[in-house]
């Protein structure tokens, strides 16, 4: 189920207590108001008031008046009861004054009310008892608010074990979130009210007679039934003769004989858009705008409201409730209980062997009290063999009482078979129930709750069976005994008790709409007791039972519309208003209650999510190992291996035969080429080699996976090694950064989610892959190091299940490995394993042939040959959706479609048996199919090949329909009998649409997720037809043959229902014309017939069950109600009332609730963690992201810059929402081009249009031409205004009706654009968006089994004649008429009335054996399976499949920033951030932007770069890895982000958790490698540097010594040098090298660290370094030419010497490695000095 993604760990919290402060202080001098019996009692007086205010009614004092002083008495004594305790807490508290006085306190300001209302209604009943005030004047609405107290019976219940700030914000969000759906619930009634009162207008042209004179209009005038009509020719029906179409609004009729349903102007038009959507009427109203305007805008408008109001917007309803109520119950899991399992608490489990020789769990009672039963019949009762016996007895009992039958009024039912089975059975159930009290023990036996129900059984059944009881109220006992077969089956067993079990919140849950149900009636009933003519609010009963009527929204219109013509026009809108409100709370959110409730309990506990997962991975990896049944079927045969014989040998013996496959290695290897074999062997997809080479490599496709095997893992193994070689280093860089203390001192900054979890997975590894003794750091406290512990062994932990997912993989590798092994076995052991019908080669040119043609695809994936990333082309959704399917697929989809179309044109009077045009469809249909088989069939194989044709269902669907298609086109039957095989043959042929299912593939998944839970389907249609048996056979026991009567309702005995009578005939339901005095409404006479009702009986079960399914369906229920009430008694109608409300509130809701389970199990969200959830519903987010189309403020200050901010402004924005509005009203009335109110109107309407282009202009100059056209909303204004200017210029010039509907439209275009300025309505819109888009193929499938159901609609009812629902607008005479008549029944508009004028049989109709197209009867058994299965299907599985995506999207667009990975705020942040980045605005930017984007992000997306530069490295590099270079999307670097801001090892499931981690691993070693890599080119920088200085300076000695030498040989005269200011310089530079040796080395050696070459002061002979620069040293002080020349000669090779050692780079090469390790070291704990030019190069 989707949840609210919420912490499901609940800690103990103080109760809050939202009741009343009932607890006085304790030295108040009024004690008795603190006495808890004196609260208890108020609270009973609270219920005794609604009960005395429910009976104080004029007609209830009519029937019995001396409850009018029984009431008076009541309320007097109520009066005194809470005025006594209104003084004594005013007298406690304080009136005013202080801080909890009474009017302070809303609970004692709410008595104190209730107290006033009792105070006036005990006045009004004194002066009706007076007789001065009428019982039926509106006096007595001021009782109305009398129910309310029934509040007080509860409010003590308002506690809650939670902090109260957490309950404030749940109840506030939630009631955010329905009054935001209410406004979006408002916008699109809004949107079709005006559209209706513009397509529309008034439906008041009806067909009256020629002789009808305006103001004397009767219902004798009208058409019977009546007809609406079109005043235009061309458009509508027309009247036939005799009739003229008038309108009766001219003739002198008032709005409220009209009635108040239509589109006359905006509030009507609203009115009539909600009775629309609540699919109850609407398809009377579509048939009314049929006969008065064009017929395609009629379909148009009444079937997309339904789909977007009655399908879409109001499901979001049940969304939101679904998700508020996940988020109470899970914050409320205390005070409601954990789930637990069926085993009761006070048993232990023990092992048991059982019959097979395994083992299981049995639960075995330790402290059950034992009974004096001997032990033999103590183990005969603890047996399963009499537990089996007892069950057994249970079935043949509910099947005896299931065979009951009425059998004449005459026969005596007190003594018959039944009655004395129902003795046998009882006195058997009864013994059973004492011997298990004798064995157990009488406490030992009510200890458990189902004896206790047993027993109530017995009890109950021994009553029923006394001969005054039976067919009683005591039948309930007898029937329900069939409960107890749930025990049969365990699974039945343990869903009831899933869903029933935690019995507190279903129980409250029905405990509050029975009280809302009794609060309102009781509103209702002093609301309108008083009003003449309406008899529906007369007495409680008659209140509750239409108000319930309301609930289950079945007739609820004609309650409604009965009240308003009572109550007349004034006070109309104000009861529609109050009747709209409740049945919106009633069906919307209190039903969306009882399937949150359902959902809840279907819902696993967290802990048992990840198992099931893990158990899931499991059992798919078993499941793949085995090969299919039909391929398994050749190991049943002996092998005979293809053999081939060698000849052309040199040799004396004889040769034995080799195996094929064996010498197939071994054919033409000569003249393959070695090296391109070797090259082809990673990717067979290179095209180096010709194609000889490649179908040797193909040939030998098993060793090359066997060898890329072998490679992967020595790749896996290398890796593991490497990251434990980085994890090791990891962890020495944290310990010493922890013991360094490098942190300290730094100021306290709140990090970034990205620094975050950077920092909890390097913690993680360094814990994961090291001891405990090395992260134990001295100094650390005890408290430390317990946490330290935990947290090793939680890391153990995740490490263990880490292990298990890698051996899930692992068993998933060689559960594929070893089915590929078998299949290689066969297919060499087995010589016709693969070929198709065992003839076509495995090789065989024809076959590649056709494996060719079938699988030739639309590929239209653009790589790069550099980088090997996929390019984005233009029309990529239009070359995404050809290569969806193969060529061949495509023809044959195209050739199903025109076939279904040919098909359509069929009809009982145009068959394709005596149509040449319709014949050519039909054999083109089987000539490609034939061929598409047959190249299929070669291709793979028919049965018993891998990828053979029949593999699954869809391949038996596809040879079905085409044998059926076959032989249908062979056979051509001219003549079709009714119920013969050719009519069975032409409704098989009907299932021809079923092919697109197989076609394609998203098709094929909506048929896997509706069978995937056919279990959990299954198990609840079992429990509703428990349900439906139960009542069936108690309704068979008491209603049987009580139901039939005289169709003259003035005759009471059978015996006098004889001749004829005169019927009136039912005219109009939507008119309320008054009979004239004299007049008689239209009627003939007919005979009198004694008879059951036409469409239900309770004669027998069967009869029984399919009353109840068609109740069950909520349609029909309130006819069975009546006719129960009527004929039965009063009484009895408690049975109906509690059969739909288990049924309607349990039992449907139980499908919506088991098809959202189910649906979220097959999209894998069911087993999902609240992480896990968050982090699904993040992607999902992500992937509708979008850039920012808005571009940035202009630089200057100037006038563009002022437009900029008048535009952006938030007041600016909403003044043009409210003119948007504004402009809207104007459309309240209907734009006639004759009234001459719509000429103000456009008037108004073409300044508001100017003001809008005044709007685009600014905007345009805001934001340039270019920034404006980039964002779709502005296009979409500036398109909506060009058509207001283009309609302005057309209005003036024109002035008809073209113009003025031309007008209309564009403001209704505008209108559109509301959405896009409020962010609740955006948000709300994309759900409803999102959904359309994902549940396209659902949709798409639904039509498909609606077009198979048409075709056989046609075939089977056709002709049938008109009757009571079958008329002319709703019938099967063609397919487009079928079409709409089913789509009619989705909605369950009167679906069971159109099927029992379907069954209609002879005398009623005239029955033709020869052909079915002659015949006007029906088919019973054949409208009976086609019409149930049809509406189950549909209305129960596919429609709540559209509720699970709209419960999915909502989740994903709505929910608060606390359950968002990445809040709305942090996806706002990144696009202004990416806006900036990517200034030609085309979504994509080069990799070496994304640096610079990611230096710009702050908030919870910051990257520190002093604190997290390896993390940036990573983020860097994983964006260039991503495209190999490439440029990267605004997604890409998006989902970068989401995945580095998560806690992965939390919220990614297992597959993608590995792939994950190993893609960072990746990563990380990579960047390691790549920072290594340039630090050694660095490196070998200055080394070659070095070397080249050292080269230069033996050159520049050679040449000084020369210079020396000779001046040796040649002395000059002596002088004494000074040493130059030069020297002294590079002396003092050489004293202050030292100092900056022992500073700390940072990084890697650059050509700026003086540190990594520091050089001993005594090493003053040799060459120095300082930035950059070589030089020599120089003489420290002047010395004499001979001293001069002695040190050159004898110490000058030394130095030299010196020089070239240290310049040698051999002799830094032993040292290498560890010079490496220290820098890399030092690289991953020290800060560095770099700068950010080296992050950008790096």
């Amino acid at each position: 189920m989707l949840k609210r993604k919420q912490s499901s760990r609940v800690e103990a919290q103080p109760v809050t207590d939202f009741g009343p402060d009932e607890s006085l202080s304790d030295n108040a001098d009024i004690l008795w108001i603190n006495k808890p019996w004196v609260h208890s009692l108020l609270r009973i007086c609270a219920i005794i008031s609604v009960i005395s205010v429910c009976m104080n009614t004029p007609k209830t004092f009519e029937h019995y008046p001396p409850l009018q002083y029984v009431t008076f008495a009541l309320d007097t004594l109520l009066m005194f009861l809470y005025t006594a305790e209104m003084i004594a807490k005013m007298h406690i508290r304080g009136i005013v004054k202080g801080d909890s006085s009474y009017v302070k306190d809303r609970w004692c300001v709410f008595d104190g009310f209730m107290v006033f209302c009792l105070w006036v209604s005990l006045v009004l009943q004194v002066f009706e008892i007076a007789e001065i005030v009428d019982q039926m004047s509106p006096w007595g609405m001021l009782r109305i608010p009398r129910p309310l107290i029934m509040i007080r019976a509860f409010r003590i219940y308002f506690r809650f074990e939670l902090p109260r700030t957490r309950i404030t914000n749940i109840l506030k969000r939630s009631g955010e979130q329905i009054w935001s759906v209410s406004i979006f619930l408002l916008f699109f009634l809004l949107l079709y009210g005006i559209l209706g009162v513009q397509m529309f207008g008034t439906f008041t042209y009806h067909c009256v007679t020629d002789d009808t004179q305006s103001g004397n209009v009767t219902w004798n005038n009208l058409a019977i039934p009546d007809t609406h009509c079109s005043k235009e020719l061309e458009e509508g029906y027309q009247c036939p003769p005799g009739f003229k179409c008038m309108d009766l609004e001219d003739l002198g009729l008032s709005r409220q004989e009209l009635g108040y349903s239509g589109f006359n102007e905006i509030g009507t038009s609203i009115f009539t858009v909600y009775e629309a959507a609540s699919q109850e009427g609407w398809v009377f109203l579509m048939y009314r705008a049929i006969d008065s305007f064009p017929r395609w805008r009629s379909y148009f408008y009444f079937i997309t409201l339904i789909f977007f109001l009655a399908w879409l917007v109001k499901n979001v309803f049940i969304a939101v409730i679904i998700e508020t109520f996940a988020e109470i119950r899970v914050q409320f899991q205390q005070m409601w209980g954990s789930r637990s399992s069926t085993t009761s608490t006070a048993t232990t489990q023990m092992f048991h062997e059982d019959a097979a020789g395994g083992w299981q769990l049995v639960a075995v009672d330790v402290n059950k009290p034992q009974g004096r039963a001997p032990a033999c019949l103590q183990k005969m009762m603890r047996s399963s063999v009499f537990h089996m016996f007892i069950l057994s007895m249970v079935a043949v009992d509910v099947i005896v009482a299931a065979s009951n039958y009425y059998k004449g009024e005459n026969f005596k039912r007190q003594y018959d078979e039944f009655y004395l089975a129902e003795v046998a059975f009882t006195v058997l159930f009864d013994l059973e129930a004492l011997l298990k009290i004798w064995c157990l023990g009488f406490t030992g036996y009510i200890s458990s709750s189902l004896h206790k129900f047993e027993l109530l059984l017995v009890i109950g059944t021994t009553l029923h069976i006394y001969p005054d009881l039976y067919h009683s109220q005591f039948t309930y006992f007898q029937v329900l005994r069939v409960v107890r077969l749930i025990k049969i089956s365990p699974a039945l067993e343990d869903f009831v008790y899933k869903i029933f079990g935690p019995g507190k919140k279903l129980g409250s849950l029905v405990v509050f709409t029975a009280s809302l149900l009794i609060v309102m009636s009781a509103i209702s009933l002093q609301m309108f007791c008083f009003v003449e003519e309406l008899d529906r609010f007369t007495t409680f009963p008659r209140a509750f039972m239409s108000m319930f009527q309301i609930l289950t929204q079945e007739g609820w219109v004609d309650v409604m519309d009965q009240t308003l013509n009572a109550v007349g026009h004034m006070w109309a809108p104000v009861v529609a208003i109050y009747f709209i409100l409740y049945h919106l709370f009633a069906t919307l959110i209190l039903l969306s209650l009882f399937v949150a409730v359902i959902l809840d309990n279907l819902e696993l506990d967290e802990d048992l999510k990840k198992l099931k997962q893990l158990k899931q991975s499991e059992a798919n990896a078993d499941t793949k190992e085995k090969l299919p049944l039909r391929l398994r079927i050749f190991e049943k045969f002996p092998n005979r291996p293809q053999m081939v014989k060698i000849s052309k040998l040199p040799s004396d013996f004889t040769v034995p035969k080799i195996r094929e496959s064996f010498m197939k290695q071994f054919i033409d290897r000569q003249q393959q080429d070695t090296s391109c074999l070797l090259r082809r062997l990673p990717s067979a997809s290179s095209s180096s080699c010709d194609h000889s080479k490649r179908s040797a490599i193909e040939e030998n496709k098993y060793i090359d996976q066997k060898l890329r095997k072998s490679v992967f893992s020595i790749r896996a193994r290398n890796l593991l090694e490497k990251e434990t070689a980085i994890n090791k280093i990891l962890r020495a860089c944290t310990r010493q950064r922890m013991l360094s203390g490098s942190f300290e001192g730094q100021p306290a900054k709140e990090r970034s989610i990205l620094s975050v979890q950077h920092h909890i997975r390097q913690e993680r590894r360094s814990l994961r892959h090291g001891s405990n003794s090395q992260r134990i750091s001295r100094g650390k406290s005890l408290e430390t190091l317990t946490q330290d512990h935990s947290n090793t062994v939680r890391y153990r932990n995740a490490q263990r299940e880490d292990s298990e997912i890698k051996m899930i993989q692992e068993k998933k590798e060689q559960a594929e490995m070893k089915r590929k092994v078998q299949e290689e076995e066969l297919r060499e052991n087995h010589p016709y394993f693969d070929k198709p019908l065992f003839i076509v080669g495995r090789e065989h040119r024809f076959r590649n042939f056709c494996r060719v043609v079938v699988r030739a695809r639309f590929n239209a994936s653009k790589t790069d040959p550099v980088t090997g990333a996929v390019k984005n082309t233009k029309y990529h959704q239009l070359y995404d959706l050809l290569g969806l399917v193969t060529y061949l697929d495509w023809v044959m989809i195209i050739v199903t479609i025109c076939s279904c179309i040919s098909m359509m044109f069929e009809s009982p009077f145009r068959r394709v048996m005596h149509a040449p045009t319709l014949q050519i469809a039909e054999y083109v249909f089987v000539i490609f199919m034939s061929i598409e088989l047959n190249l299929k069939i070669m291709a793979d194989g028919l049965f018993f090949t891998p990828t053979a044709v029949i593999r699954d269902f869809g391949g038996v669907m596809d040879i079905f329909i085409y044998l059926v298609s076959l032989i249908f086109l062979c056979w051509m039957p001219q003549n079709v009998p009714a119920k013969s095989g050719a009519q069975l043959l032409m409704v098989l042929r009907c299932l021809r649409p079923l092919r697109i299912f197989k076609l394609v593939p998203q098709m094929r998944k909506v048929v896997r997720e509706l069978f995937s839970g056919f279990k959990e389907i299954f198990l609840v249609s079992i429990l509703l037809l428990t349900l439906m048996l139960v009542f069936a056979s108690f309704g068979v026991q008491l209603f049987a043959g009580k139901l039939a009567k005289c169709n003259d309702p003035h005759i009471i005995s059978r015996e006098d229902c004889h001749g004829i009578f005169r019927i009136n005939v039912s005219v109009s339901k939507n008119l309320n014309l008054k009979l004239r005095p004299g007049e008689k409404k239209p009627g003939f006479w007919v005979p009198r017939v004694w008879a059951n009702p036409r469409n239900f009986n309770f004669d027998n079960v069967g009869n029984a069950m399919l009353a109840l399914f068609e109740v069950l369906s909520l349609k029909g229920w309130v006819e069975v109600r009546d006719v129960i009430i009527h004929r039965v008694g009063p009484i009895h109608g408690i049975y109906i009332h509690v059969f739909v409300f288990l049924g309607c509130m349990i039992g449907l809701t139980l499908f919506v609730g088991v098809v959202i389970a189910n649906f979220n199990e097959n999209k894998g969200t069911a087993l999902l963690t609240v992480d896990q959830r968050r982090w699904e519903d993040l992607k999902s987010r992500l992937k509708i992201a979008q850039p920012l189309h808005l571009p940035p403020r202009p630089d200057n200050d100037g006038f563009r810059a002022k437009m900029y901010d008048i535009t952006q402004h938030p007041f600016f924005k909403r003044t043009i929402a409210v003119l948007v509005l504004a402009q809207s009203v104007l459309l309240s009335v209907k734009w006639d081009a004759a009234d001459p109110v719509t000429v103000p109107l456009a008037t108004m309407s073409v300044v508001f249009t100017f003001i809008f282009v005044l709007e685009v202009t600014m905007k345009i100059i805001a934001m340039s031409p270019s920034g404006f056209w980039q964002s779709r909303r502005n296009r979409y204004d500036l398109l909506v205004t060009s058509l207001g200017v283009i309609w302005v210029i057309l209005h003036f010039a024109l002035l008809n009706a073209y113009t003025y509907m031309m007008g209309a439209c564009v403001i209704v275009f505008r209108f559109f654009s509301i959405c896009g300025k409020h962010v609740t309505l955006k948000m709300l819109l994309l759900t409803v968006v999102v959904s359309m888009y994902k549940s396209f193929f659902i949709i798409v499938g639904m039509f498909l089994l609606l077009l198979c159901y048409a075709f056989a609609g046609v075939v089977l009812f056709g002709t049938v004649k008109y009757g009571e629902n079958i008329n002319r607008h709703a019938n099967f005479s063609s397919a487009g008429k079928a079409i709409t008549v089913l789509f009619r029944i989705v909605t369950g508009e009167d679906w069971n009335k159109i099927m029992h004028d379907c069954m209609v049989q002879p005398p009623f109709c005239t029955p033709d054996n020869s052909t079915y197209w002659k015949t006007d009867c029906g088919n019973y058994a054949g409208a009976l399976m086609y019409f149930c299965s049809f509406y189950v299907i549909i209305a129960y599985i596919m429609l709540n499949l559209l509720v699970a995506i709209i419960v999915e999207n909502f989740s994903l667009f709505y929910s608060t920033e606390e359950d968002q990975l990445l809040s709305y705020n942090d996806l706002r942040h990144f696009q202004i951030i990416w806006n900036m980045v990517d200034d030609k605005r085309e979504g994509v930017i080069p990799t070496f932007r994304v640096k610079f984007l990611l230096r710009l992000l702050r908030g919870r997306l910051e990257v520190d770069l002093d604190k997290d530069k390896l993390l940036f490295k990573h983020m860097c590099y994983e964006m260039e890895r991503l495209h190999n270079g490439g440029d990267v999307t605004f997604h890409d670097v998006l989902s970068m982000l989401s995945y580095r801001s998560v806690d992965i090892r939390k919220s990614l499931q297992l597959e993608e958790l590995l792939a994950r981690e190993q893609l960072e691993y990746t990563i990380e070693e990579e960047v390691a490698k790549q920072t290594i890599r340039m630090w050694l080119k660095k490196c070998l920088k200055r080394i070659r540097a070095k070397q080249q200085q050292s080269c230069s300076i033996i050159h520049s000695l050679r040449e000084s010594q020369q210079q020396e030498l000779s001046r040796f040989l040649n002395p000059p005269s002596i002088e004494t040098t000074q040493p130059s200011e030069e020297m002294n310089a590079i002396n003092q530079d050489n004293s202050a090298q030292p100092e900056t040796s022992s500073q700390q080395q940072l990084l890697s050696p650059t050509l700026s660290d003086r540190g990594g070459y520091r050089q001993d002061s005594a090493d003053a002979g040799k060459p120095q370094r300082k930035f950059g620069q070589w030089r020599l040293p120089s003489a420290p002080k002047p010395i004499s030419h001979s001293v001069s020349s002695v040190n050159l000669r004898f110490g000058g090779r030394s130095t030299m010497k010196s020089v070239v050692c240290k310049m040698n780079p051999m002799s830094d090469a032993a040292s290498c490695g560890s010079e490496v390790k220290k820098w890399w070291t030092r690289q991953l704990t020290v800060e560095s000095d770099e700068s950010g030019e080296d992050l950008l190069d790096i």
